[in-house]
């Protein structure tokens, strides 16, 4: 990958990145890496229809094997997910064992797919010798049929019924469980786990704990069936054999039960239940659950043999007692498994404490520096092994019939090159247990500040032949991998420069060229794929913002024709800046690379040209009386329809901006002699970007779309309350649009788009996430670094009025740190709010101090009072949050140039 970070290791846990990067140890083997779900996934269904919700269901999950990946609660696993361990619990009155969360389907929720769980990620290491989770289990029956039942009852312009709306007077009471669970290292390939179940409520309770360990399934399909072993050990211990992996020992105990059983089955489908036919197998995957909840201790395997076992812990829980299980996955045998357990926890938990103390900074409050480390946790914790061969996948396999013959032309057909086999960052790892290519450029950022190794090596991933298309297109994710995202990998790849150099002290012009090349190949597949008219203004669908427009932007328009973006091409002006970046980077040390950075140059000047000509014939991109951004429909007799929505799209061109220091000129000289040549020669395309050859702050140069007076128009409406500006960060469309909405009629039909600053009323897209209102992290993050930008440039002689209509007017330096703030400030207990989060505020939680210290972080925010909406463990991008609190927290902002 490239050379050993270069620094002195601050604490244990540097010191172990340090040794896992030189490839002197592998202390990133094991880790969290088993999904929260992998049931009703595209890689599962094979169906017909490509229906993925209904072909694989929850009511399967128990009972049925997995293809490709397995899910569980804080299961881990190896990097190749040849072994399983996670935790079952059970409460003596659930129709089912509780081995994996649950959710509403993408059919079932009234906004789509959802998890009806309370579970939270408290902490965690980039090495994984240190993880701890909090999973709130109810003492009371789960609600499954309610939930859906009741669900299914609302509509789109009603919120989603949670869990607490059903059992919230269980809750409130404190009939539950916290069940923590803490997962330590004794060595990189010697694991021990402790779970903590407390009984908040005021009654002994009944809970069954099962740790469990089993196979994946991997000799049913007709490729390989050497099938590893599971087996009962002297010692109360479960020796597991399997070729890769040699012989592991896994051990238990318990303070509340000091001979548990021990079970053993096969991960076999349980054919009679799922299929209604014979089964293969006597035992199968489920029998746990038989032997537990149904009372069958003919399930399991009385000779103790399998490819599945558990031991089952049964304890009566007194009212604000606990109860403690301690499990051991070595890989030796032990002769004390349980000695020195407790250090070990106690002094990993102490060099987590360093890692982190090193990361934050002291000018942080105390509570900041708690978020940012729950929000480095959800990234650690939905770390994913991921598993996909879309060849395999659409053939079959050979011991299971063949898949129907809409397959050979469905979904994906078109990605066979396609295999994935890699422990990747998920957004979500229960509502999005796939890897989104664009939400990892934004995942890689506070990554970087952990294990820029690791961040480096993920970008490096989605750009390798076997992930990226042979036609230089990235992959999307399982349900569409053609589909096409914004092209923010160079921004996140410079990004992860950036940091991994302050992180490390050293410049890795290696990792930069290595992707940079890659990136070309992105790069010319947008200007010949999406540059429709070869004018310099591109189209390329959804882009990730769903349903932010009145069409599906992906599919064909009603009204024929073809959507000119505003987005799309400002996009693509901000990625002819990042390539441009990089490559007068690269040029310091390899000359050739000047002519490179030259030819991004022009690329963007063309670009801006297009964006901001006004032409009076018809509407273009840049709406001069409106002073904003809009997507133009051009028709098929080329006349042209500017949907004049005030939303994220039109504020996209602002993130295209570059500030040229003097410092870097200087040391190319044929650079800048380029650029004189362009301002003299090639003057209608610099004349659109005044800033490049008017030296701004301290002799800077800018590359913008927008001139001084374009910037200030568009900062009135971004800086005004009723419009973008919410208390906690700017929303995806104008709140203005909440009283005049935007109407077309076409074809005798009603088409609208309505300020919605929570869940969706709109099905576009499944309605599981919505742009018409919400604040959303990434794009939000994105202004505060453009803001920042342009004030380098412009210093203290552009200022904007803050709010709009106070009369106070600051320079856009200060606009970004306000903006940050209001964004940092979703997460910090507020007073006004009796100490709630905002994001947390308003959802119904009991009102105790406990439920107030809980975070979750998800994936959007209501534009008007902040609470989370959307998924709610997108730590993947939202986890940005900790890198505005190390710039921009405790008062005393930090230059995101600054180590």
């Amino acid at each position: 990958m490239s050379d050993p970070i270069h620094r002195a290791a601050t604490s244990a846990e540097h010191e172990r990145l340090i040794e896992s990067e030189a490839r002197r140890a592998d202390w990133k083997n094991w880790g969290p890496y088993v999904a929260d779900r992998a049931w009703g996934t595209v890689r599962e269904d094979y169906s017909r229809d490509g229906d993925a919700w209904r072909y694989f269901p929850h009511e399967h999950a128990r009972s049925r094997v997995y293809r490709w990946n397995e899910d569980g609660i804080a299961g881990l696993c190896n990097r190749h997910q040849n072994l399983c361990l996670a935790f079952a619990f059970w409460n003596g009155v659930d129709r089912m064992l509780k081995e994996r969360f649950f959710g509403v389907t993408g059919h079932e929720g009234n906004h789509a797919e959802d998890v009806k769980e309370y579970y939270f990620h408290l902490d965690g290491v980039p090495s994984h010798a240190y993880m701890k989770m909090l999973y709130v289990y109810p003492q009371v029956p789960y609600p499954y049929e309610e939930l859906v039942a009741e669900g299914a009852k609302r509509g789109t312009d009603e919120r989603e019924l949670e869990l607490v709306d059903v059992i919230g007077d269980a809750l409130g009471e404190g009939r539950y469980f916290d069940i923590v669970i803490e997962q330590a290292k004794v060595s990189q390939d010697d694991l021990i786990v402790r779970i903590t179940a407390y009984n908040r409520g005021p009654d002994p309770a009944p809970l069954h704990v099962l740790p469990q360990l089993w196979f994946p399934n991997t000799w049913s399909w007709g490729h390989d069936d050497r099938r590893p072993a599971l087996a009962a050990a002297e010692g109360g211990a479960v020796r597991a054999d399997e070729r890769h992996l040699g012989t592991r020992w896994l051990y238990a105990r318990s303070d509340g039960d000091a001979d548990p059983a021990l079970l053993f089955t096969e991960n076999e489908t349980n054919h009679e239940r799922v299929h209604q036919h014979a089964n293969t197998y006597p035992y199968v995957k489920d029998a746990f659950h038989d032997a537990v909840v149904e009372g069958r201790q003919d399930a399991v395997n009385p000779a103790r043999e399998g490819t599945k076992a558990a031991y089952h812990f049964c304890y009566e829980v007194p009212a604000g007692g606990h109860l403690t299980v301690d499990v051991r996955l070595a890989d030796h045998q032990q002769v004390d498994p349980f000695a020195g357990f407790d250090n070990t926890l106690s002094r990993r938990l102490s060099e987590a404490d360093e890692f982190h103390a090193a990361l934050s900074g002291p000018h942080l409050s105390a509570e900041e520096r708690d978020v940012q480390r729950r929000v480095m946790a959800g990234l650690l914790w939905t770390k994913q092994f991921y598993h996909y061969s879309v060849e395999h996948w659409v053939a079959g396999d050979p011991a299971s019939p063949p898949p129907p013959p809409e397959r050979l032309r469905g979904r994906n057909h078109r990605w066979r090159h396609l295999y994935n086999r890699d422990v990747i960052s998920m957004p979500d790892g229960w509502e999005y247990p796939w890897y989104a290519a664009w939400d990892l450029a934004f995942h890689v950022v506070p990554i970087a500040r952990m294990d820029p190794e690791w961040a480096k090596r993920q970008l490096v991933l989605m750009l390798r032949e076997w992930y990226m298309h042979p036609n230089g297109q990235i992959p999307a994710y399982e349900w569409a991998l053609g589909d096409v995202n914004p092209p923010v990998h160079a921004w996140g790849t410079w990004q992860v420069y950036e940091i991994a150099k302050q992180m490390t002290g050293r410049a890795d012009t290696q990792f930069l060229e290595r992707v940079f090349h890659k990136l070309l190949l992105n790069f010319t597949w947008w200007v010949n794929r999406k540059d429709r008219d070869g004018n310099d203004i591109f189209a390329g669908g959804f882009l990730g913002l769903d349903n932010i427009g009145v069409f599906d932007r992906s599919r064909p328009l009603p009204t024929g024709g073809h959507i000119e973006q505003a987005d799309s091409t400002g996009w693509m002006a901000m990625f002819s800046l990042n390539m441009l970046r990089i490559a007068l980077e690269l040029a310091q040390t390899r000359p050739a690379y000047e002519d490179v950075a030259t030819k991004f140059l022009e690329h963007f000047l063309a670009i801006a040209k297009a964006m901001r000509t006004v032409c009076p014939e018809h509407p273009s991109l840049w709406d001069e009386e409106d002073g904003f951004f809009h997507d133009v429909i051009h028709l098929d007799d080329d006349t042209r329809l500017a949907m004049k929505i005030r939303s994220m799209v039109g504020l996209v061109p602002l993130f295209a901006v570059q500030v040229l220091e003097p410092e870097l000129l200087e040391k190319l000289p044929r650079f800048r002699r380029r650029l004189d040549w362009l301002g003299r020669y090639r003057p209608h395309l610099a004349d659109k970007v005044h800033s490049l050859l008017q030296p701004g702050e301290g002799g800077r140069r800018l590359l913008s779309i927008l001139d001084d007076g374009m910037l200030s128009r568009v900062l009135e409406r971004v800086l005004d309350p009723e419009q973008f500006l919410s208390d906690h960060g700017l929303r995806a469309l104008s709140r203005e649009h909440e009283a005049h909405p935007f109407v077309l009629h076409l074809a005798g039909e009603r088409h609208e788009v309505r300020y919605e600053p929570g869940d969706s009323s709109s099905r576009m897209f499944g309605g599981n996430s919505n742009w018409r209102g919400p604040v959303w992290f990434p794009l939000n993050f994105m202004m505060v670094d453009a803001l920042a930008s342009y004030h380098r440039y412009y210093g203290e002689t552009l200022t904007a009025e803050l709010p709009a209509g106070s009369g106070r007017r600051v320079p856009l330096g200060a606009v970004s740190e306000e903006l940050a703030r209001r964004l940092i400030g979703l997460f910090l207990p507020d007073p006004a709010r009796g100490g709630w989060r905002p994001a947390l505020a308003g959802m119904g939680l009991p009102d105790t101090a406990e439920w107030k210290s809980r975070l979750l972080f998800h994936e959007y925010f209501h534009g008007d009072d902040g609470t989370g909406r959307g998924a709610s463990h997108q730590t993947g991008w939202t986890a940005l949050v900790a890198e505005l609190i190390r710039r921009h927290g405790g008062g005393a902002p930090v230059s995101p140039d600054a180590s």
